[in-house]
This record gives C-alpha cells, structure tokens and sequence, in this order.
C-alpha cells in the first residue's frame, strides 16, 4: 500500500434533513398534528426559519438530522482525536482482524500517512520516512511469525506499528454536532490532518444542507475568536475562505 491520501465520501444522511429539522422546531410551537405540519413544510422554503431558529440557538430540533461519511487514507493518530467527539458513532477498521502485511503488487508496506512538513523537506527526506515504514513493516512481519501467524499474533505484532499507519472509518454525526466537531476542528489551530478532515466533511454536508451549514466553521466565522492569546490572527483570512468553500 505504502503513503496514502485522504478520501472521503458523504454515503448516507437523513433525506431532506433541513425539513425535518424545521418539523422538529414548529413542532415546539404549534398546535397542529404530526401531518398538518408535515404538508405545511413539504416543499416550502424553510430558508429564514431555519435561520432563525439557528440564530435563537434553540439547537436540539438540529439533532434530528444525521450524517454518515466512509473516512480513509487517515491515520491512526487522526483517530484518537476523532473519537474524542462521544456524540457519534464509530466503525474502524481492525488490526486485529486485519493484518497489515502490504500488498505484494505495490511496494509491500502497510498504508501509511505522509505529513506535509516532512514532505516539503524534499524527496529525499520522503524517501527516508518511507524507509523507516518498510523497516516497522519488517519489524511487524518478524513479531507475526515467531507469535505464530493469526488473529491472536496480529494483536500483539501490531504494538510495534507507528501513528502514521493508515485507517478507514464510518462515522455517523447528527448536524448538532457537526458543528461543534466544525467549530473545533476546521480551526488554524487543530491539528493538519483532522482540519483537513473537518473542511472535507463541511464541504459534503454544506451542499445537502446549505442552511444548517452555512455559518459552520470555526468560532470566528460566526463572531470573535475562542482561542484568545492564542489565536491565529487572521480571522478575516479564515472568514472569507469558510464563505466561498
């Protein structure tokens, strides 16, 4: 497999999720029954509702709507800060069951992430990261063998693998989250890899749901900067990129 990039893919969401969500909320407030509501939203605009009912922060009507995304080419450090976020639900690719032993037809190391830092050092610098992967791919395939091959020696072989080993995800969020997980997670300050991430994933859902998601984004996007002393100094940079994604 050897040095993979980032793919992600929206496979699945709650079919017109802005009119559930604007169900939810007039539900609150209205007296009418379930299908009285229902014909009354149905291919309506429910644009300057919805905007409102954000702007009020009345936010658990958001809740109804979710978002599943089939994450791969990221790390396995990417995933520890990933399933930090608790409201979510997680499916991960196992080195357990699956052994990380390469493929013969491409360079025959495990899927493993560059970081960009180290790529921007040159080729040659590159070629050295991908050296010390074929080495802890050397090191993994002498712990399976003399733990005799199977399930049980590939849970035990894989504690010498490193954090840029590549993972596949499935990860399913409701659209209250999704943006507190964007308000985190597309800021300058996280992290490359799950900022990358958070920009994809707000990318996907913003063209299925425009309102929910049109003011998602990291704190400064909506207002003043959370991060105090130790913000990036370019929320105007950081406003008109989340404007035009």
């Amino acid at each position: 497999m050897g040095a993979r990039k980032m793919a992600v893919t929206l496979l699945r969401y709650t079919p017109d999720p802005q009119e559930i969500i604007a169900m939810g909320a007039k539900l609150c407030y209205s007296p009418a029954g379930i299908e009285e509501l229902k014909h009354g939203i149905e291919g309506k605009n429910q644009a300057p509702f919805l905007e409102k009912l954000l702007d009020s922060g009345h936010l658990s009507p958001v809740e109804h709507a979710s978002f599943t995304f089939g994450i791969e080419g990221v790390s396995r450090s990417l995933l520890a800060q990933l399933t930090r976020h608790r409201i979510a639900s997680y499916s991960v690719k196992s080195q357990r069951f699956v052994p990380e032993t390469g493929a013969a037809e491409e360079d025959g190391v495990f899927g493993y992430i560059i970081p960009p830092r180290i790529e921007a050092l040159g080729r040659e610098y590159v070629e050295i990261f991908k050296s010390q992967m074929a080495q802890i791919q050397k090191w993994y395939d002498f712990w399976r063998e003399k733990l005799g091959g199977g399930e049980s020696s590939n849970e035990d072989a894989r504690f010498v693998l490193p954090n840029a080993a590549e993972t596949k995800v499935l990860v399913t969020m409701n659209a209250r989250e999704l943006l507190h997980f964007f308000s985190l997670r597309c800021c300058n300050r996280a992290q490359w890899e799950i900022r990358a991430l958070a920009v994809e994933m707000l990318r996907l859902v913003r063209a299925v749901a425009p309102v929910i998601f049109k003011d998602a984004g990291p704190g400064c996007v909506r207002g003043s900067c959370h991060e105090g002393r130790m913000s990036c100094g370019r929320a105007q940079e950081v406003r008109e990129r989340f404007k035009n994604l």
